[in-house]
């Protein structure tokens, strides 16, 4: 992970400080913001000294995956539906946290903070983090908001800290529920340049000619948006390239890959991690994500540290990175995604993100200096 430990606050303990990551479905190469969060925290944790646990869900990590990078797995059942996978496994997490007694329990987006009562109840110290406001997300129906909201008062009111991982997340919640929030951000690593074109090649892309978006395929992200402002080009050379897949079969999805399907030069890549993903990153010649709602997107930090031009989606959290030179626009503007598209993929040299405005943005993000 190219960690160097750093003096922290956790010098001078007699033992390690145990904690427990619950509410992810696992790691490591598991889809999702609030997955990538816990990963690279546990093991910024680990380096930092921390002995810590990740309580995942059994259908992400494979039986012979006890330990990964010092963290240890605790593997729970949980059934593979739409809401209920996240809510049985909390709880069953939480019950084992009550007989284990870690240090700290540490509890992942709005849905799974919906039992922070009951881990309070059970004598535990917990920390909520706020990733998202997952109740904004179009797919939810009355009901599923609902709970998301409880998850989200029961979190920010019974937590003993709360996180959110970005200023105007925190100031929401503060506004809210009337209690201390902190706002810690998301981090990245450092890019990884990969000079092969083994994965462009497999799919049809040529270096520097495609348009790249990084996200599950769901309502939230606006994978019909983009498509269909692609759609309005007439650009043969340049591809648009999504990486990403659904979490369940959905009507969203269908239709996602029925757009794809039905519009020359969109490529479908499923999900992508590893060297895979920085194969992607490293030969991506512009960077979109035009999403109605975020936390803090990790991917547009990543695309970021890679110095690939943006445009983003003009909502709280594209606006809050305070990127030098994205370009945002209205969300759901079709016709005006489409002009941005279109005026770089005319440009003579392609645009890339000032090398100064890189190096800001991974000092930020830095997940040591996150974790400490």
């Amino acid at each position: 992970m190219n960690m160097v430990a750093q003096p922290s606050r956790l010098e001078g303990r007699r033992r390690a400080l145990r904690v427990t990551m619950l509410g992810i479905r696992g790691f490591p190469d598991v889809q999702g913001g609030a997955e990538k969060h816990a990963e690279k925290l546990s093991c910024a944790l680990t380096t930092l000294g921390c002995e810590v646990e990740a309580i995942v869900r059994s259908t992400y990590v494979p039986k012979t995956q006890k330990r990964w990078y010092g963290i240890a797995f605790t593997r729970l059942w949980a059934p593979r539906i739409s809401g209920a996978e996240a809510f049985v496994h909390t709880f069953l997490g939480v019950l084992r946290a009550g007989v284990h007694r870690p240090d700290i329990l540490h509890l992942h987006a709005i849905g799974p903070a919906v039992f922070a009562p009951l881990a309070r109840a059970l004598g535990l110290r917990v920390i909520v983090t706020h990733h998202v406001l997952n109740y904004e997300n179009e797919k939810w129906g009355a009901l599923a908001r609902n709970v998301l909201r409880f998850g989200e008062r029961a979190g920010m009111t019974f937590a003993n800290g709360r996180i959110a991982v970005s200023e105007d997340l925190a100031a929401q919640m503060v506004r809210a529920y009337r209690v201390p929030v902190r706002a810690i951000p998301n981090g990245i690593d450092k890019p990884r340049v990969i000079d092969s074109t083994n994965m462009l090649q497999a799919f049809g892309l040529a270096p520097g000619r495609y348009a790249l978006s990084v996200a599950r395929i769901d309502e939230q992200k606006r994978q019909l948006d983009l498509i269909a402002a692609y759609k309005k080009l007439n650009a043969p050379s340049w591809r648009l390239a999504l990486a990403g897949g659904a979490d369940y079969s959905t009507g969203y999805a269908n239709a996602v890959a029925a757009a794809a399907r039905e519009t020359p030069g969109v490529v479908m890549l499923g999900h992508q991690s590893g060297d895979a993903l920085a194969e992607l990153y490293s030969h991506a010649g512009i960077f979109v994500l035009p999403s109605s709602h975020e936390g803090q997107p990790i991917a547009v930090l990543e695309a970021a540290s890679y110095g690939l031009a943006l445009i983003l989606s003009d909502i709280p959290a594209h606006r809050e990175l305070a990127m030098r030179g994205a370009r945002l626009i209205a969300l759901g503007d079709v016709a005006g995604l489409a002009r941005e598209l279109e005026a770089f993929f005319a440009a003579p040299v392609p645009e890339r993100m000032a090398a100064s405005e890189r190096d800001r943005i991974l000092a930020k993000h830095d997940w040591l200096n996150i974790a400490q």
